[in-house]
């Protein structure tokens, strides 16, 4: 599967499920595994959802660049692999496990933003204030983009 791309806001209901936006869905290729992985970002208040195959691609590329004998590596790996297989019911809608709901702020609005090997799912509020710290885009990119 190649990236999923777009930004959409969704509704959570109370049980915890939200629909897959149909311009998200339809990038999924028809052999693409409907199974997705669901995890805290260690970097935000957020959850990262990979779809099954990115995401064992992405355990393996853990497994291939650290040393799991290392307690400091394999502490590191344990959280980045700390996740939750979830699946698209019969009215493409996910259930976002209540814990990582909780981590996330996670209540009635979130916004679902494609991230590189992922979609990142953000409560509304909380995305929205993303750009409320200051954080100049133009001079890190210029540090982090230059030849």
């Amino acid at each position: 599967m190649s990236s999923i791309i777009g930004i959409e806001n969704c509704k959570v209901d109370t049980t915890g499920r939200f629909k897959l936006p149909v311009a998200l869905k339809k990038q999924l290729s028809i052999t693409d595994d409907l199974r997705f992985v669901v995890r805290c970002s260690i970097y935000n208040r957020c959850l990262e959802l990979f779809t099954y195959q990115s995401f064992q691609n992405e355990v393996a590329s853990l497994k291939a660049k650290l040393n799991l004998y290392d307690p400091k590596a394999k502490r590191l790996f344990r959280k980045l692999t700390e996740s939750n297989i979830v699946e698209l019911d019969s009215s493409d809608r996910f259930l976002i496990p209540k814990e990582q709901r909780t981590m996330a702020n996670i209540d009635k609005d979130i916004v679902i933003v494609s991230a590189a090997s992922c979609m990142e799912i953000w409560d509304t509020s909380i995305y929205n204030s993303i750009d409320n710290d200051g954080f100049d885009y133009v001079k890190a990119a210029e540090e982090l983009l230059k030849d």
